[in-house]
């Protein structure tokens, strides 16, 4: 019995883990990552104060023994968004940091993430508070899919795999990502590298990679390769996507380059005090888009994915109660909802009765 028993643990724990070692994806430290001004001593290395340090572990034993209400007690109101041809300036926010922003005619995908799970295995790791508002299969025609940096709720293996199939886009990524694409059937000639400064035109619209104040790896590698922030640029119109970051004196320096933007879309969820330079709280996210010189703030990177300890709901609670104290433009759509960066609606609240 032990022996059948032993097997058949053995057997689940190879299930369960079958998908990893191609979801880690490759690493290839390239001429142009070895000569990135950021990459010293085999890994990439932040502007301010050096790299993003580890979380404490102790202060995260005692975050994780508050007694928070981590997962909304109803269900989220997700919206089906409907799509017609791509508007001046419109932001749909899909969840997490995955949004589909409509910019000047042309649509841009950031951070594409529609697994149940951000997490190498299809069965174990984070799994989604709520539904994808729509599938791969039924996106509109995308112009630019732009990826942050490497980790898992950002870069995810079947969302590649499913736009490889469906769409034409090519891929916008920070030095040493293009490696994880290639070695998952991305061609070549879908691949933009770009390290932080640096800007690629794409269907008319000027992709720059920014700075951010983060890490990256897939497995035991730290800092392999860069992430970033987006500034991306048409005629008429800018927006600024933060990617995953710390709070940093680069926002000031983005927006004194690139800004004013129309729309800022900030990461404000998954804080806490045990990594308090890896992201930023909301209250920093707005801090951020003042720095920036934004107009319209919308928050992404919370409600999707539980990966801290504070409460589900406190993202949007923060982000309302500062943005009002400072007299700020702040949209915050249910996911799925698009906003019209012109006339956004004023927050209504929808999250409260959830939780």
């Amino acid at each position: 019995m032990k022996i059948r028993f032993g097997v058949v643990a053995a057997a689940a724990v190879t299930w369960a883990f079958r998908d990893v070692p191609v979801a880690v994806g490759a690493l290839d430290p390239g001429v142009r990552v070895r000569r990135s001004p950021h990459y010293r001593d085999g890994a990439f290395h932040n502007l301010d104060a050096g790299d993003a340090a580890p979380p404490d572990t102790r202060v995260a034993a005692r975050e994780m023994l508050r007694r928070e209400r981590r997962r909304p007690l109803l269900p989220v109101p997700v919206v089906a968004p409907r799509f017609g041809p791509p508007g001046e300036l419109e932001v749909c926010w899909l969840g997490h940091g995955t949004s589909l922003v409509d910019v000047e005619g042309k649509r841009v995908l950031f951070d594409p993430v529609f697994s149940e799970r951000c997490s190498p295995s299809r069965l174990l790791g984070p799994q989604r508070v709520h539904p994808v508002p729509v599938a791969v299969a039924d996106l509109p025609k995308v112009d630019v899919i732009a990826i942050s940096h490497d980790h898992y709720d950002h870069l995810d293996l079947p969302s590649v795999k499913a736009l490889l199939r469906t769409q034409t886009a090519p891929f916008v990524v920070p030095l040493g990502v293009g490696a994880h694409l290639e070695y998952w059937g991305v061609p070549s000639s879908r691949i933009i590298e770009l390290d932080w400064d640096e800007s690629a035109v794409v269907a008319g619209l000027k992709v720059t990679a920014t700075p951010a104040h983060h890490f990256s790896g897939r497995a035991f590698a730290r800092n392999p390769t860069l992430w970033c922030s987006f500034v991306v640029a048409g005629g008429r119109r800018r927006l600024y996507y933060s990617g995953d970051s710390g709070y940093f004196s680069g926002y000031a320096q983005i927006g004194a380059a690139h800004g004013p933007f129309d729309v800022t879309l900030m990461q404000v969820g998954a804080y806490s005090p045990a990594w308090p330079d890896i992201h930023m709280t909301p209250e920093e996210g707005l801090a951020a888009h003042r720095d920036l010189r934004g107009d319209l703030f919308v928050p992404v990177h919370w409600g999707t994915f539980v990966l801290a300890p504070h409460a589900w709901n406190d993202p949007p609670n923060r982000v309302r109660a500062e943005a009002k104290a400072l007299d700020l433009r702040v949209a915050i759509p249910r996911p799925g909802e698009r906003v019209t960066v012109a006339s956004p609606p004023d927050p209504d609240g929808w999250w409260e009765s959830l939780s």
